[in-house]
């Protein structure tokens, strides 16, 4: 299943891609999609049920609602740095022998289509395309062998970056949590809907130009490590995100180094994701 949040008559639901219509899982008794990921396989199968019949009013044609990221405000945004090889080099790094780990806020997260908001105070605004994992079970101290059953689902995030932020200390997270900075979506895709998550291809491109392109088979830290690194640490919940880091082709990278402009077009595709388009403007 295509699991999206969408505004409808100014509220958000949560919902179900079908075909070219979205049915809403409200009338399901989900108040938001996090609540659906709580419930566990009864919520699932549930869903499951209501979406074979739901009510006349719960369909919509896709078309006339907006989506919203799918989840609007994560539990949690945690972000993997240089965990592409080609990307540690090219960021003049270390390969990285243990994860690197920062975090956005939840006030960063924008939906398909919108805009990223290029910072006032920001000279280098760069993108980061990133395949994303949606924790379903929670759980704390859950070993390697058993990620699977923490895993809802997948989705898309744009890593945008303002590089001058980044780099002016040894905390990433100041130039990484502007707000818009974490464009996400455009569904969750669940995970039995991907057979292997470690063999996706991913890319990225500005205006039609393809800026950035690899596979997750790349993946320095795959998920079944990140999910037994992080829950040693802290409790992984529902609807939280984890964001598993981008390949070569950043743009502070490139030479001349290529940042983010007013009127910039960016997409990001993973296979079996779909595609996250979000256009980019000046701060008002």
């Amino acid at each position: 299943m295509k699991f999206v949040t969408f505004l409808r008559e100014g509220a958000s639901e949560p919902g179900v891609l079908i075909d070219t219509d979205v049915v809403s899982l409200k009338g399901a008794g989900f108040a938001t999609l996090v609540d659906a990921i709580a419930g566990g396989p009864a919520a699932r199968a549930r869903i499951g049920t209501w979406v074979l019949k739901p009510a006349a009013s719960a369909v919509a044609p896709l078309a006339s609602v907006r989506l919203l990221a799918p989840i609007p405000r994560p539990p949690k945004i945690i972000c993997v740095g240089l965990n592409y090889r080609d990307h540690a080099i090219e960021s003049n790094m270390e390969i990285p022998k243990v994860p690197t780990i920062f975090s956005k806020y939840a006030t960063s997260v924008i939906g398909p289509g919108e805009k990223i908001r290029l910072p006032r105070v920001s000279t280098k605004p760069d993108y980061e395309a990133e395949f994303a994992v949606i924790i379903g079970k929670g759980g704390r101290h859950i070993p390697a062998g058993a990620w699977k059953e923490h895993v809802f689902g997948y989705t898309i995030v744009n890593d945008v970056s303002a590089r001058d932020y980044q780099m002016a200390t040894s905390q990433w997270m100041i130039g990484k949590t502007f707000d818009t900075f974490a464009p996400m979506g455009p569904a969750i895709v669940s995970a039995d809907e991907i057979a292997d998550p470690h063999d996706l291809d991913i890319s990225l491109t500005i205006n039609g130009e393809t800026l950035q392109h690899s596979n997750t088979k790349n993946l320095i830290f795959r998920i079944p490590d990140l999910i037994e690194y992080l829950s040693a640490v802290f409790t992984l919940e529902s609807g939280d995100v984890i964001s598993t880091g981008t390949p070569a082709g950043v743009g502070f990278a490139r030479k001349p180094p290529r940042f983010l402009q007013p009127g910039d077009d960016v997409k990001v595709r993973v296979e079996g994701l779909g595609e996250l388009w979000n256009p980019v403007a000046a701060e008002d």
